[in-house]
Formats: C-alpha cells, structure tokens, sequence
C-alpha cells in the first residue's frame, strides 16, 4: 500500500523546498537505502519505496499542489498518486527516476550507464558537510568518510567462489536482455533479463564475501578542498570518487567511475546573516551614542572596524563596509557588510540618570522635533482640523 506519512517528513524537507531541494533530498535516501547495499533488509527495501513515491508527487507541480491542498485523500480520490511502489521492484523504481540521477545512456550518475565512446561508467554518489561562516571567507578543507560499493577483492567482481566461473544463462543465452511482448502483440520491449540481472551469466557458486553480487560496501575516507565564497547547498564535484560501473557492465570495474557530490551546509552564524555576497550586521547603539554621536567597534569576519556615527544617527540607519562581505565564487570579489544601527531604550535606570533624563526632558519642545511635528500634522489632517 502506498505510505500513509507526510511526503515532505519523508524527504526531510520544509514545504517550502524548491525542485534543487527535493531531488538532493531523494537522491540521499535513495543511496542510503538502496537494496544492494542493505541486502535482505525489508525496512530498508520499503523506506527506498517510500521515497520514491514522495518524490514522484512532489516533483510533480499539480500532484504536489493537489497533495498540498487535500493531502493524501486528494491524490487518490483523482488517481493522481500514480504508482503503488510498496509492489515495485527497486530496479523499478530507479529505472522510473533515471534523469534525475543522469541516465543510463547519457553521462552516468546514480544510474551508472555509458560515457563518453561507449565506456562503461559507474554510480555517482551524494554526501554532506558542514561548515562556518567564516569557512566561507578563505575556503578550507574537510575529511569526509563516505561508503561506496566497490569490485569485490574476492572474486574480482564475478560473484563466483574463488575456483569456480559463472556460467551463460539460459534465459536469455548470454545477451543480458530479454524481448517482452507488448499489450494485444502490438510491440515489444526489450528489458534486462531477470534471471541474471543483465550479467548474461548466473553464479553458481557464490562468493562468500559478497554473496554473489560481485560488490561490496567500503568506506572510504578523502580530504575535500571547499572554495572561498561557496554557498549552502551547493555541492563539490570530486571525479572518480563515485562507484565503478555497474556488475551487469563490468564484472571487474573497468571503466569510468562515477563522481563524489559533498553537498555543503553553511551554518547560521550568530552575528551576520548572509544575502548573496554580502553581509547584514544589526548593531545595538545607546540612546547616547545615536544622539551625541560615537565611534564603535564593529565586529567583521576579519578584524574589528571602527564606525563613526553621527549625531543624531535614527533607529535603522544602514551604513555600508565595503569590501568585508563574502567572496563571490567565480570572481573572488568581497561583497560589503551592512551595519543597521539598532537603538536600544535602557529599561533599568540608576536616580542620577533618571534625574539628569528628567531634567533634559523639561527642555524638550516636541514642536520643533521633525518627527514629532509631521506626526502632528498628519493627526489634525486626519480630524479635518
């Protein structure tokens, strides 16, 4: 039956994720729970299903408006849900996403496929980092630890007990792929065969360490260089980091391997809030120092700068640092820090202040004061008076 869970809690996604969001989010889970590197794991099996079935309403723009509206009572009473994956075999199910992942005939990706003159080339493969604000500034370097499925050192990646050899399937003698007629007999289809997966030959005794799938799961650990001025959720392309080709392709792995994807996560840093290349900085003055007029200590990325602020400096004056933003990526240009001056009342006065308050403020003509007076105005023009 198809999930009864929210499609967004699914993906781990906001309702808010755009078509970037969602497809990184599906190509996770599906990596993380794809059959062949959970082999006999059912619950694994079926959060793979439910991720593809929530990517396959969510991707889509009216499923997902009709999901939004009615949620799941609306796609079913319009038969707009589309598939009951909890049926499918996962193969399926990737044969049904392959653009998303680059295709088997195009480039590679999740996929594996062909590349460039024909060259078999293997799975690409997702994974994430976290780092600062300030990481952003210069670059820097993380470890990351992935795990890939790679040729088994055993068997080489036949999937036969060392000693022994596979033998030519019968089903489809050899060739990997079997015809299958269409409805009425009107066309055929030619699909992997599904006695030897594509192989065109079957294991009769497998291999202990893989267990006749050629494959096995290694971790993997890679210095990644991340550059000055990246922004959350974009992603480090390390090639041939990925998997090799498919065993169906290419027993040994010989071929083209697929690429490392690390997605990079900015963290929200506690002072500055990030637009583009630029930067935001709301900065608490006193009563005194707006008035009176002030230089202050602004906090940057790099070192701190003095700011001097006029007499008289209102609630939200945005004033401009040039050149101690972030880096654009392609050009390497800082953009500027905007400093908004944020003018914080005292709440708790001593009785001298007080005192000294009081006695300013009995010299105070609200009549002249600019704001005050055009509040005025706007008040009689409002009573018609």
């Amino acid at each position: 039956m198809p999930t009864t869970r929210d499609y967004y809690e699914v993906l781990g996604v906001e309702k808010t994720a755009d078509a970037d969001e969602l497809k990184r989010a599906y190509r996770r889970l599906a990596m993380k729970y794809h059959p062949d590197r959970n082999p006999g794991d059912a619950e694994a099996e079926a959060s793979f299903k439910e991720a593809a079935e929530a990517y396959e309403v969510l991707s889509d723009g009216d499923k997902r408006a009709r999901y939004d509206q009615y949620g799941h009572d609306g796609l079913r009473g319009a038969g707009a849900a589309g598939h009951d994956f909890s049926r499918m075999d996962p193969n399926d199910i990737f044969s049904m996403f392959e653009e998303i992942f680059g295709g088997r005939g195009g480039g590679g990706g999740m996929g594996g496929g062909r590349g460039r003159r024909g060259v078999a080339r293997g799975y690409d493969l997702e994974t994430q980092v976290s780092i600062e604000l300030k990481d952003v500034l210069q670059g820097c370097e993380r470890e990351v630890e992935f795990t890939r499925l790679d040729v088994c050192d055993t068997c080489t990646g036949s999937g036969a007990k060392p000693g022994t050899e596979p033998i030519t399937c019968t089903t489809c003698g050899g060739q990997g792929k079997v015809q299958q007629q269409g409805l009425g007999g009107m066309f055929r289809m030619v699909t992997a065969c599904p006695h030897c997966q594509g192989r065109g030959t079957v294991v009769k005794e497998r291999c202990d360490s893989c267990r006749g799938k050629g494959r096995v799961p290694k971790k993997r650990n890679i210095t990644v260089k991340i550059p000055p001025g990246i922004r959350d959720g974009q992603a480090v392309r390390i090639p041939g980091e990925g998997e090799p080709p498919p065993p169906e392709m290419s027993p040994a792995g010989e071929g083209m391997r697929g690429d490392l994807h690390v997605a990079v996560r900015v963290e929200e840093h506690t002072l500055f809030v990030r637009e583009d290349d630029h930067l935001v900085l709301e900065m608490p003055v006193s009563f005194t120092q707006a008035t009176l007029g002030a230089e202050v200590e602004v906090p940057t990325l790099d070192e701190p700068e003095t700011l001097t602020l006029p007499k008289g400096t209102p609630h939200g004056k945005l004033f401009r640092l040039q050149g101690k933003g972030l880096p654009n990526l392609r050009s390497g240009r800082r953009g500027d820090l905007a400093v908004i001056a944020k003018i914080e009342i005292p709440t708790k006065l001593s009785a001298k202040q007080e005192e000294l308050l009081r006695a300013y403020a009995d010299t105070e003509d609200h009549r002249v004061l600019p704001e005050s007076h055009g509040f005025v105005k706007k008040i009689k023009d409002f009573l018609g008076g």
